[in-house]
């Protein structure tokens, strides 16, 4: 049976112990070395080539981030797992970047663990369930923040109104901008009446060039 490679960074000898014995029950999986320092971490991964790195955060060297840059950068194939703690979200995103594929808190169950190692070595991703939410919650506010800053992109035009002065450029009637929004001809005449007013312009041509000037459309 081929094994699972794994190299243990941890700057705590009891917990590289503790997690050394609890993957020597597995038969499908070997630990091929340990690392006490993110630059020891990033040595021994040269030299045993393992197919996963468990990898922690905070170290007296170099961080678990720089290390799994530097992994990642000399070779790509090898698998790291983030071993955090709560509170460290910011390491958590910051791996992400630089290529970590599982995430698991340090007071995991050791099945957790093990199935982690098993699910990055397959080309899997896995987040502990509390850190999945965190990622989850992170992502869904820089999906908010962006929608509500091109809601108010153009000199505090909102989204309808940018779409209201496109159809401008088009050379479209109140009527035809109606029609192709889905919206009534008065609501249309609001949207221009905020558009001239926002915009401090006075007819639909000035406010065509500003549309050009903006890049809203091409020329």
């Amino acid at each position: 049976m081929e094994k699972i490679g794994v190299l243990i960074v941890d700057d705590h000898t009891l917990f590289r112990k503790g997690v050394c014995r609890i993957l020597e029950e597995e038969e499908d999986i070997e630990v091929v070395g340990e690392a006490a320092t993110g630059s020891e971490a990033v040595k021994k991964a040269r030299e045993l080539m393992p197919d996963v790195v468990l990898m922690d955060i905070k170290m007296p060297d170099m961080d678990g981030v720089e290390a799994t840059r530097q992994i990642k950068r000399e070779s790509p194939h090898i698998h790291i797992i983030f071993v955090t703690m709560l509170g460290e979200d910011e390491f958590v995103f910051a791996g992400m970047r630089v290529g970590a594929r599982g995430y698991v808190l340090k007071d995991a169950d050791p099945e957790t663990m093990v199935r982690a190692i098993r699910a990055v070595y397959h080309g899997e991703l896995l987040l502990s369930p509390s850190i999945a939410k965190r990622v989850l919650e992170h992502f869904t506010r820089l999906h908010e923040d962006k929608a509500k800053a091109a809601r108010f992109l153009f000199d505090g035009l909102t989204e309808r109104e940018v779409e209201v002065l496109r159809s401008l450029t088009q050379g479209l009637s109140n009527k035809e901008i109606a029609r192709k929004l889905f919206i009534s001809e008065k609501t249309v005449k609001n949207h221009l009446y905020n558009i001239f007013q926002k915009l401090q312009v006075y007819d639909r041509s000035q406010a065509i060039l500003y549309a050009i000037r903006k890049g809203l459309v091409e020329a």
